[in-house]
């Protein structure tokens, strides 16, 4: 299935905690995963009248964002990522991309091919003015289960920095914690029916539904700052 439920949750590292002890008996963890959780981190792009951002805000229906994303701080794999959004669906289109080809599109430098999705955000930063906007960065732990192609991630300490240029090569400068103290985001993706098993163990009727993007919570919260790309 093209489009997948995102379901989306704040909660607190100890409400996580519960939901995650309840689920190892029946959900592995997620194989790329080492120890405890792996840290995300992802560079946004959007154009210069902030669409993402106001859309994303407003929950406007058939919306994208388009990001770069690395793992644990190394720039050895770098991931090239779409995520659309269609009457309450997500699709995520995604491709690898070299660490040259990144620092062109940080850079708003024009790239030399790639793949279909490299070349689609090429023509908008050239077209549409697309540039980066922000880093997000988490510590995410991850479970699946292949009946209903279910994920679910544990989302800690959600922080951000306005600073862009340090994206791959270093540790970017300026993070700070963007959600309420001890807040944490729990998501919850399957294909077109989530397994009753995993809904009981999660308890999903007593939590609260809630349209957060962590994108949006680090642009409000650097708010009136702009990007520093160079």
């Amino acid at each position: 299935m093209e489009y997948r439920n995102e379901l989306k949750f704040q909660l607190t590292y100890l409400e996580m905690q519960k939901i995650r002890y309840r689920l190892e008996n029946m959900m592995a963890y997620d194989q790329n995963q080492d120890g405890d959780f792996y840290t995300v981190q992802s560079l946004y792009f959007d154009d210069i009248y902030d669409s993402c951002f106001y859309e994303s805000g407003s929950g406007v229906d058939n919306r994208k964002k388009y990001r770069i994303r690395i793992y644990n701080g190394d720039p050895g794999m770098i991931h090239l990522e779409k995520k659309c959004k269609v009457r309450g669906l997500t699709k995520k289109v995604t491709e690898e991309i070299s660490l040259e080809s990144c620092r062109k599109l940080v850079s708003g430098n024009q790239t030399d091919g790639g793949g279909d999705l490299e070349k689609e955000l090429d023509y908008m930063i050239q077209s549409k003015k697309m540039m980066p906007k922000c880093i997000v960065e988490y510590d995410r732990c991850a479970m699946v289960e292949q009946v209903g192609n279910v994920r679910i991630t544990f989302d800690m300490k959600v922080r951000g920095s306005v600073r862009t240029a340090f994206f791959p090569d270093g540790k970017p400068e300026g993070f700070e914690t963007v959600m309420l103290p001890g807040m944490h985001i729990l998501e919850v993706k399957y294909d077109e029916l989530l397994p009753e098993y995993i809904r009981r163990t999660v308890n999903l009727e007593t939590l609260q539904r809630q349209s957060v993007s962590k994108y949006v919570l680090v642009r409000q919260k650097f708010k009136g700052q702009r990007s520093m790309v160079i």
